[in-house]
Formats: C-alpha cells, structure tokens, sequence
C-alpha cells in the first residue's frame, strides 16, 4: 500500500481535521498574500470593499469567510454566519479533502461537479488566480504543480522572497490571533 493510497483512506474525522487545517491555512494565506503581494491586490482591486468571500463544505463542514478592507487587503472573519458575496463551497468533506490533498485541482474539482460558487464567475475567477498564485509562491513547486491548473513562470528568487513573505504574515496571523 502506497503512502498516496493510505492517505486517500484515512477516516473521516482525519479528514475533517486536514481539511479544517487547510482551511485556516489557506484563509489566512489569502489575507497574507493580499497584505504582501503585488499580484494578488491587482486582483483583488476588481472587487468592491466589504465583499465577503467565503469557502465552506456543507452541510456544516470547515470553512473561513474573509472581507475584503478599504485598503484592498483582506481580513479574516472569525464567524460568519450570513451569506457571502462570493463563496466557493464543496459539497462534500470527502471532495474538500481530493482538492487540500492535492489529488485533484481545484478547476478540476469544479469540472467533476465536486464544488460549486455561489456569486460573480468573474469575481471566481480572480479569486482562483489569488488562490493559484499564493500557492505557487508558498507550495514546492512539484506540489504545486498538482493544486493549480497551469503553474506560473516566477523566478527561483521571486518565489523564495514573496514565499517568505506570505509565510511570515501568515505565522503573524496565526499567534496574533487574526488581529490586523
């Protein structure tokens, strides 16, 4: 039995905790990339401040919900109970964990039906390319190869700098508790 294979495997309650630690993870790089890379604010200039994106398994799995601020960065909300401007929901634990374990992309995901986005395609879109780049930037490249549909051309150096930059907001983020 192959690593790959037992990791498919695990329990549910495994898999809900991966997915739930990927989750704060991946809201918190969001906000981090927004407050530290220049790529990421040119996107996220197209939305309006006070949007709300969201990304949750339902029925009532892991989520993040983030706001987007006056300055164009985003803020994480610690619990969000309404409706998001923009969310990108998976319809099931088992489906979250394919695309956080890097099995299946996140474009591929939304093509086998595994995920849906409720809002704006073109705010979708932007966001897939905040997604796409903070992970090209902070994941190895051979792992993020597999979590984005096409990685990007980001000299070894660039990668390294911004990379460093996210994870350092990032561990911020994670003991100041999400305070700005």
């Amino acid at each position: 039995m192959t690593l790959l294979s037992r990791f498919r495997d695990l329990e549910p309650a495994a898999q809900h905790a991966y997915v739930s630690l990927m989750m704060a993870v991946i809201g918190r790089g969001l906000v981090a990339a927004s407050q530290t890379d220049d790529e990421t604010r040119r996107e996220l200039a197209a939305f309006t401040p006070g949007m709300v994106i969201a990304m949750k398994v339902i029925p009532s799995g892991p989520s993040f919900a983030l706001v987007l601020q006056p300055d164009g960065t985003l803020k994480l909300l610690p619990s969000f109970d309404g409706r998001a401007t923009l969310a990108v929901v998976f319809k099931h634990l088992a489906h979250a964990f394919l695309v956080f374990s890097f099995q299946e992309s996140t474009t591929r995901a939304f093509a086998n039906d595994r995920l849906y986005i409720d809002g704006d395609i073109s705010h979708s879109i932007r966001l897939v390319r905040c997604l796409n780049r903070m992970e090209a930037l902070i994941l190895p490249q051979a792992i993020a190869a597999k979590a984005v549909k096409r990685y990007p051309a980001i000299a070894a150096s660039d990668k390294v700098r911004a990379g460093a930059r996210i994870y350092g907001r990032l561990a911020l983020n994670f003991v100041n508790g999400d305070r700005p």
